[in-house]
């Protein structure tokens, strides 16, 4: 349970960060600003992947929204500084940009130390009735009815093929440009 809530903080903590890259670069902003925009989006897409089981299992969006600020805020916010410590550290690895091999091995390097460092915080949490102990009762076993049979469904096993997915995506652009 602790590697299924750490995965799912993970990729929207990755989402949100690669997002705010894009933005960033998109609209020129400085660097600073596109890193304080980049951990904001982490912090939106994280907290929507965890409040989609809450919706298909019946919680209205406000008690959905509440449930997983509680729960997921020390997860997100324990990778969100352990991510951009490491991407820091890395050299180069924060000024090289989305085309850039650097960028992608360090954001890859990144999310691992993330997610490792993570994971004992949320099962810290889970055994003590805390994080996504406080949700995992709510995520509803029948099926879905109504609109809520619309809202995403997404398996830990969907979500770490995502993150791999989009990191050999970014890794092979970046390499593509390097020998171009």
């Amino acid at each position: 349970m602790a590697g299924s809530a750490t995965l799912h903080c993970l990729t929207g903590c990755a989402v949100g960060e690669i997002v705010g890259l894009l933005v960033g670069a998109a609209v020129g902003l400085g660097s600073a600003q596109t890193i304080a925009l980049s951990i904001a989006l982490a912090f939106v897409f994280g907290y929507t992947l965890s409040s989609f089981p809450l919706l298909r299992g019946g919680l209205s969006l406000g008690a959905a929204l509440r449930l997983v600020l509680a729960a997921d805020t020390v997860s997100i916010l324990t990778m969100e500084v352990v991510d951009n410590l490491v991407m820091a550290v890395i050299p180069g690895a924060m000024d090289a940009g989305l085309v850039n091999v650097v960028f992608w091995v360090g954001m890859a390097i990144s999310l691992v130390a993330a997610f490792l460092a993570a994971y004992p915080v949320n099962r810290h949490l889970l055994a003590r009735g805390k994080g996504h102990a406080l949700t995992h009762g709510l995520h509803g076993d029948a099926a879905p009815t109504g609109a809520r049979r619309f809202v995403p469904d997404l398996p830990t096993p969907v979500l770490a093929a995502a993150i791999a997915a989009f990191l050999l995506g970014g890794l092979v652009v970046a390499v593509a440009d390097t020998l171009s």
